[in-house]
C-alpha cells in the first residue's frame, strides 16, 4: 500500500473516471510492492524486455493484488513490443489471440501473459477498448484432471449489420483504425485491434483498482486515474462513463461483481447505478466467454459471496436465468440452502488449496431447476433414473443457451444425480461397486448435503460414510447386514422378490 497519503486525482464525487495526460508517479520508497513478491519468472520477462530496450510493466490484477497483501495468481505484462518482437525474444512464447495479439511466454506450466500497449489515439467516452480476457484468475484443477483447460477458445458471434460510423469513432473512413475497431449497434466492441502507448493503453483496463502500472525500469508505480487511492478506500470504480463501457463490454459487470465478492471492495455509486438497466445486456454475450466467467465467479474461494453479489445487483437473471426464476419464486427454500452450503463447502476446498470440479458446480447451480422438472412429473415416477437424467438433460439444454457448458461436465452431473437412487438404496454386496464408480465422491457430497436438509437418508449418509473408513473385510460385512434390511430402507421395490431373468418361463404359445 501507499505510504504517504498522495492527492487524489479524481474526486470522490465523480461520475465519470478519466485517465489524466500524464501519470503521477510514485516512487520505490512511497509503496510496499517488493520484487521479492514477484514471480521468479516474471522477473525474467521484464528484465529481458528492459534489457533489449523495451519499456516494461506489470500491470493489472497482480498489482492491486500485491499493494493489498494478496498473492496474485498470474502475473501480466505490458510492453511497447510488438507481439512479433517478443516472439523473437523468447523462444519459449507462442502468438495468441483473434481480437487483438499477445504473447504467451512458457516457464513448464507457468504462463507470463505479454500484451503490446493498445489504442490508436486516447479514446473519447464510448470508444474505449474492450480486453479480450480477465487473465488475473487461474482456473481451478478440476477433480477428475491435473489442470482445468478452458474447453473453448472465446470466439466472436456472428458479426450483426455495422453502421459506418460505428468502425471506430474519429478515424477517417478506411483508416487503419476502421479497419480494426469496430461496434454493434449496441455499443459492444467486436474488433479491437491497435496497438498505441502506455498513455492510450491505460484506455483498455476496465477499473481504476486494475490500472496500476509497474514499472521494472525503476520500480515505480505510474498511476493515470487515482487506482493507488481508490485501492486505498477500497473502492471500485469504472474507468470512463459506467454505461458506455458496460454497453462496450457487459461482462464488465460480472467482473465488477466478481471484485466485489473477492475483494470485499466498495462498488462506487455511478459505477453500479446502471448494471439494473443493463443486465440484459449479458444475454448478448457469446456463451464461451460466460462459462469462463462463471468458473472465475464460483471456484476461485468466494462463490458464496459472489452468489449474494450476482442476486442482490439482479445479474444471476442475465447468467443463469432458470437458476434465478426458481429462486426468486420459492425465497429461503431447502434447495437455496444448499445451494448455498455447497458454494462454500466448495470455497472451503480452494482456500484449503485442494481440487474442485466444475461437474460439483454445476450440479449445485441446477439443482432447482432440475427438481422443478422431476416435480413436474406424477409422483410415482421421481424416484425413476429415466426421469431423473431426462430433468438433467432439459435443465442443462435451458442454462447452455446462456452459458456453454461443455459436455464432459454435463454427462458428470448426469451422473451425480443418476447415483442418488443407488445411494439412498443400497443393494447387499452390489452397492460396494458404486465405491468404484468414478463420480462417486461427487455424489456422496451431494448425498452429504441432501441429507444435511432432509431430502435424503442421513442413516444412509451416515452408512456411506462408514463403509469408506472401514476395512475391506468390514465392508463386505456391512454390505451383507443390508440383505434382509432392503424394506427397511424405503426401497422402491417394496414387497416382492427380484426376478431372476434367466429362471423366468417361457411365455405361453
Amino acid at each position: 500500500m501507499l505510504k504517504p497519503k498522495a492527492k487524489e486525482l479524481n474526486s470522490p464525487d465523480a461520475s465519470v473516471v478519466a485517465p489524466t495526460s500524464t501519470p503521477r508517479i510514485i516512487p520505490r520508497s512511497d509503496h510496499t510492492i517488493s520484487r521479492s513478491h514477484i514471480a521468479p519468472n516474471a522477473l525474467r520477462v521484464l528484465y529481458r524486455l528492459r534489457d533489449a530496450g523495451f519499456r516494461a510493466f506489470l500491470v493489472g490484477g497482480c498489482v492491486r493484488d500485491l499493494l493489498i497483501g494478496l498473492e496474485p495468481k498470474d502475473f501480466d505484462v505490458a510492453t511497447d513490443a510488438l507481439p512479433e518482437q517478443v516472439k523473437r525474444l523468447f523462444r519459449n512464447s507462442r502468438l495468441v489471440g483473434r481480437r487483438f495479439r499477445l504473447a504467451h511466454v512458457f516457464f513448464g506450466r507457468d504462463i507470463v501473459e505479454v500484451a503490446t500497449f493498445r489504442a490508436a489515439s486516447a479514446p473519447s467516452q464510448g470508444e474505449e477498448p474492450l480486453p479480450d480476457a480477465d487473465p488475473e484468475d487461474g482456473e481451478a484443477p478440476e477433480l477428475d484432471e491435473p489442470q482445468l483447460e478452458p474447453e473453448f477458445e472465446p470466439e466472436l458471434p456472428p458479426t450483426p449489420t455495422v453502421s459506418g460510423p460505428q468502425a471506430y469513432p474519429g478515424a477517417g473512413a478506411g483508416s487503419d483504425a476502421a479497419a480494426k475497431r469496430m461496434f454493434d449497434e449496441t455499443g459492444r466492441i467486436l474488433r479491437d485491434n491497435v496497438y498505441g502507448t502506455i498513455d492510450e493503453d491505460v484506455w483498455r483496463r476496465d477499473f481504476t483498482a486494475n490500472a496500476l502500472y509497474y514499472n521494472i525500469a525503476d520500480f515505480s508505480l505510474w498511476d493515470y486515474v487515482g487506482g493507488a487511492e481508490d485501492i486505498a478506500a477500497r473502492k471500485l470504480k469504472l474507468i470512463g462513463d459506467p454505461e458506455t463501457r458496460y454497453r462496450e463490454d457487459p461482462v464488465r459487470m460480472l467482473r465488477a461483481a466478481r471484485f466485489e465478492a473477492k475483494l470485499g471492495f466498495e462498488m462506487d455509486p455511478a459505477t453500479a447505478e446502471p448494471i439494473g438497466r443493463l443486465r440484459d445486456l449479458i444475454g448478448g454475450v457469446p456463451p464461451a466467454r460466460l462459462f469462463d466467467e462463471t468458473l472465475k465467479l464460483f471456484l476461485s474461494g468466494h462463490g458464496a459471496r459472489s452468489f449474494e453479489v450476482l442476486r442482490r445487483r439482479g445479474l444471476l437473471a442475465g447468467l443463469l436465468p432458470t437458476v434465478d426464476a426458481y429462486l426468486k419464486g420459492r425465497p429461503g427454500s431447502v434447495v437455496e440452502k444448499l445451494m448455498l452450503q455447497g458454494l462454500k463447502n466448495t470455497d472451503a476446498r480452494v482456500v484449503a488449496d485442494k481440487p474442485v470440479t466444475p461437474t460439483f458446480l454445476f450440479a449445485l447451480l441446477l439443482y432447482g431447476p432440475i427438481a422443478q422438472i422431476i416435480e413436474a412429473t406424477p409422483p410415482e415416477r421421481w424416484h425413476e433414473l429415466s426421469t431423473i437424467l431426462d430433468a438433467c438433460d432439459k435443465a442443462a439444454r435451458e442454462a447452455q443457451t446462456h452459458v456453454a457448458i461443455p459436455k464432459r461436465f454435463i454427462l458428470g452431473v448426469r451422473e451425480m444425480f443418476g447415483l442418488q437412487p443407488r445411494l439412498e438404496h443400497p443393494r447387499g454386496r452390489r452397492a460396494l461397486r458404486g465405491l468404484e464408480h468414478p463420480r462417486f465422491r461427487a455424489a456422496y457430497d451431494l448425498l452429504l448435503l441432501r441429507a444435511e436438509y432432509g431430502l435424503a437418508s442421513p442413516e444412509m449418509a451416515r452408512w456411506w460414510t462408514r463403509i469408506q473408513e472401514v476395512s475391506g473385510e468390514e465392508r463386505a460385512n456391512m454390505a451383507d447386514a443390508l440383505t434382509g434390511q432392503a424394506q427397511s430402507l424405503d426401497s422402491p421395490r417394496r414387497g416382492g422378490r427380484r426376478r431372476r431373468r434367466r429362471h423366468r418361463p417361457p411365455a405361453p404359445s
